[in-house]
């Protein structure tokens, strides 16, 4: 049996460059893993894949990704395996936190590791890529950007620090939310300068997410949860991805406990406090 954690991230920077031919966007984004995350078991036996998300409302068939990562990996290895996966939720689901993709990543390497590894890394990074644009970002280390539709990653690294996040308990559609950006297609080269990030208040001082707007009007809600992060004392606030989940920054672990009280206080939503690693 293998038991792995499957971490969240979030979006310190989102720029949607525009929309390209195929209806997918142009991005480029600084993603960061997180402490947040969900238990995973992989047990070897029984009756083929059985998948498992107790006190969940997620498919437990092909309609969740993780059995799509599953089935994809015996596709690409030659042959399969029985095995029960358990799945037990901690990230919010549909939140802008990754939790899907995170689920997906872990699957394909630690499926690939009960099979005695017959899968390169080149070959897990490729199955990655073709179940979701974030997928790719979890096979790797804490702290990346991501490029194209999030297939191209650089490699980032950044000073720690602690956060507190706010999820208001619904869901936000990330397909709703591009389409709410209403861009035109991509011509010619796209100009851009990725920010250096030194510092914690570097990185405050450059967090930007260019759905936050679409996402925050139609639900107002968030706008104030990202002031009433601020007044507990975040350096800074963002929504990560598209939403719906809030986050804010802090440098030191007593002031995100002390942001973490206070919120919980108000009856903000569902609030967790976690660390970069």
């Amino acid at each position: 049996m293998i038991v792995r954690n499957s971490y969240a991230k979030v979006n310190l920077y989102l720029r949607v460059l525009g929309r390209r031919p195929d209806g997918y966007h142009e991005i480029a984004t600084l993603m960061q893993k997180i402490t947040l995350c969900d238990e995973m078991r992989f047990e070897p036996g029984g009756r083929g894949i059985v998948l498992r998300c107790p006190g969940t409302d997620l498919p437990e068939d092909g309609g969740n990704i993780v059995r799509r990562a599953a089935d994809a990996l015996f596709a690409r290895a030659g042959r399969s395996m029985d095995v029960a996966v358990t799945i037990r939720k901690r990230i919010p689901v549909a939140a802008g936190l990754g939790g899907g993709s995170s689920n997906a990543a872990v699957t394909l390497e630690a499926l690939n590791e009960l099979m005695g590894n017959p899968l390169k890394p080149e070959d897990l990074l490729d199955l990655a890529s073709r179940l979701g644009a974030d997928v790719p970002f979890f096979l790797g280390g804490g702290t990346a950007w991501a490029f194209g539709i999030g297939e191209r990653l650089v490699p980032e690294s950044l000073p720690p620090f602690w956060l507190v996040l706010v999820n208001p308990g619904y869901e936000v559609s990330t397909k709703a939310v591009y389409e709410g950006l209403k861009m035109g297609l991509t011509n010619g080269g796209i100009q851009y300068k990725i920010p250096r990030l030194e510092t914690v208040p570097r990185i405050v001082q450059h967090l930007r997410n260019d759905l936050e707007t679409v996402t925050m009007s139609l639900h107002p809600d968030l706008s104030e949860i990202k002031e009433q992060l601020k007044a507990a004392g975040a350096m800074g606030a963002l929504m990560s991805g598209s939403g719906p989940t809030v986050f804010g920054i802090f440098e030191t672990e007593e002031e995100a406990i002390q942001g973490e009280m206070s919120l919980k206080q108000q009856g903000a939503g569902s609030v967790f406090r976690a660390r970069t690693f």
